[in-house]
């Protein structure tokens, strides 16, 4: 039996349709809200400016073709230093992942903040409930607001905590962390102190190396 060649990506990869499809599925759903549309390396990544980010992300989820049920992540960005000052424009971007479990099919959508100084974006949580805890993540982490969340509130730093750990300006130490000491059975607050990593260089073995196949 001979099967075709039709250049798509079956299930396991990105997608189930051929991306170039996808892709104009996505373009034609979108119209004017995208501000671009990118296919790299097996991904489509969508940008859209802030101000139409939520109008974006409901075609996305509702438009026949796209039918993006899910979120499935989202997570803030800080390109301050990006490849040493090479990216231009916002500092700050929330970055999400929509998937169509009925499609088989991925996108990737990004939405830069228009202030550095008040990052602030609308809230998907009435698209999906899934966003509810990644946009609270991405306040406490990186200190964008996002407007109509029911329940913005620091989810993985302590309650005294000052700043945002996930910034590129944020010393790696000096700050105070309030914690439970079981020891002394009280909340202690002490310097936060976070230990740089060693980088392991990847190892590159011969063939059979050892016997192992």
């Amino acid at each position: 039996m001979t099967i075709a060649n039709t250049g798509a990506v079956h299930v396991g990869s990105w997608s189930a349709v051929p991306l170039e499809s996808l892709k104009e599925t996505v373009q034609t759903a979108l119209g004017d809200l995208a501000a671009a549309i990118t296919l790299e390396r097996g991904e489509i990544t969508v940008r859209v400016a802030a101000p139409r980010y939520f109008q974006a992300m409901q075609a996305l989820r509702d438009a026949p073709g796209c039918q993006f049920e899910q979120l499935v992540d989202l997570c803030g960005m800080d390109y301050s230093e990006y490849r040493d000052g090479a990216c231009e424009g916002s500092r700050f971007a929330v970055v999400a992942h929509l998937l169509s479990v009925s499609l088989n099919q991925r996108v990737r959508v990004r939405v830069f903040c228009p202030d550095d100084d008040f990052p602030v974006l609308d809230s998907v949580t009435s698209l999906w409930s899934s966003a509810n805890w990644y946009e609270r993540e991405a306040f406490d982490l990186y200190g964008i607001l996002f407007e109509g969340h029911d329940d913005l509130r620091r989810i993985l730093t302590d309650y005294g905590f000052i700043g945002h750990p996930f910034r590129k300006d944020f010393p790696l130490s000096g700050h105070v962390e309030m914690r439970y000491d079981p020891e002394r059975r009280r909340v202690v607050y002490e310097p936060v102190t976070i230990e740089p990593r060693e980088i392991t260089p990847r190892i590159i073995r011969e063939d059979n190396y050892g016997g192992l196949h």
